[in-house]
C-alpha cells in the first residue's frame, strides 16, 4: 500500500499505473468498520482503490469540534492496508488549501434543512473538498455511507450538476450489534454516554412503529419528543420524517415512496448523527 501526502505524487503514481478503473473512499479518518466496508466494496468492483483522510477545516463551522476530531493516522493506514486498500492520500491541510477558497457552493434548499440549517456553511466546505478530491482523484466510483444522508444528496447534486465522470456508489449504515451507527465521533463516547447512545436507533424504530400504524408526522415527532424528555441525557437537534430522495418533510407516509427518518442529538458533549430508510 502506497501513502502519499503529496497531491502531485497521488497523481503521479496513478497516473503511471494506467488503471483500469479506480474506486475511491473519501474519509476524515478515525476509521471503523463502515469506512472498511466501504473499502471493500470498492476492490470487488474496481481495479486498484484509493482512500483519502483529510480532516476538512472549511466544512466545520465549530473549531472546537474541528479540534477535537479524532486523528488517528497510523491506526488508520493499519487498517486499510490489512484491507487490501491500494492507495492512501493523507494530505495537509496547507497541502489542500494553499490559500483559503473564495468559491461558495449553494446547494438550494439543502442548504436550509436539518444539517444545512444547524451548520451553515457546512455544505459548501463538503462541497468543495469533494470536488477537490475528486479532481486530485479522478475516481471512476466514489463510495459514500447512507449515514450521512444530507451528504449524499448533496454529493449527487454536486456530480450531476458539475458533469463528473463518476459513478457514487452509497452504501448501507454499518451499526454496532446494539444498533449504534457506526461513527468516528463514537470514540470520544464516555462510557455511561455509550450506554445511552443507541436510543437514537430505538427513536427511529420508535418512529417508523407509529408512521406505519398511521399516525402523522406531527403526532409521530410529539411522542418522539416524549421519548428523548425520558432520556434527558440528550439535548435533540432535530427529528425529520422526510421523503427519502427530496429530503423534504412529509406529513404522512406515503406507501408508494421511501421514507426517511433523520436525526440529530447531542449526548455527553458529542454530536450524532443517523438515518433509517424505509
Amino acid at each position: 500500500m502506497k501513502v502519499f501526502t503529496s497531491i502531485v505524487d497521488t497523481q503521479n503514481y496513478l497516473k503511471s499505473h494506467y488503471p483500469k478503473s479506480i474506486g475511491f473512499v473519501p474519509t476524515m479518518g478515525a476509521l471503523h468498520e463502515g469506512h472498511i466496508a466501504l473499502v471493500k466494496k470498492s476492490i470487488a468492483e474496481n481495479e486498484l482503490t484509493v482512500c483519502s483522510i483529510f480532516v476538512n477545516p472549511t466544512q466545520f463551522n465549530n473549531p472546537d469540534d474541528l479540534k477535537k476530531y479524532p486523528r488517528t493516522l497510523d491506526e488508520d493506514c493499519k487498517m486499510l492496508q490489512e484491507a487490501g486498500c491500494d492507495v492512501v492520500f493523507a494530505p495537509s491541510a496547507e497541502e489542500m488549501y494553499p490559500s483559503l477558497p473564495i468559491l461558495k457552493i449553494d446547494f438550494g434548499h439543502l442548504e436550509h434543512i436539518m444539517e444545512g440549517k444547524f451548520r451553515p456553511g457546512h455544505f459548501n466546505g463538503v462541497g468543495i473538498v469533494v470536488a477537490k478530491l475528486f479532481n486530485i482523484v479522478k475516481p471512476d466510483k466514489a463510495y459514500f455511507g447512507q449515514k450521512d444522508i444530507q451528504q449524499v444528496a448533496v454529493i449527487n447534486r454536486l456530480i450531476t450538476d458539475l458533469s463528473f465522470d463518476l459513478k457514487m456508489v452509497v452504501c448501507d449504515t454499518i451499526r454496532e450489534k446494539d444498533g449504534l451507527a457506526m461513527s468516528s465521533r463514537n470514540r470520544r463516547l464516555s462510557p455511561e454516554a455509550r450506554v445511552s447512545a443507541p436510543k437514537i436507533f430505538q427513536s427511529m424504530l420508535l418512529g417508523k412503529k407509529l408512521l406505519l400504524e398511521g399516525n402523522s408526522a406531527f403526532v409521530v415527532k410529539n411522542k418522539v419528543l416524549d421519548f428523548y424528555r425520558a432520556s434527558p441525557e440528550f439535548e435533540l437537534e432535530y427529528y425529520e420524517i422526510a421523503d427519502f430522495e427530496t429530503l423534504e418533510s412529509i406529513d404522512e407516509l406515503n406507501e408508494n415512496r421511501k421514507t426517511a427518518i433523520i436525526v440529530a442529538a447531542h449526548l455527553g458533549g458529542v454530536r450524532l448523527i443517523d438515518n433509517y430508510v424505509f
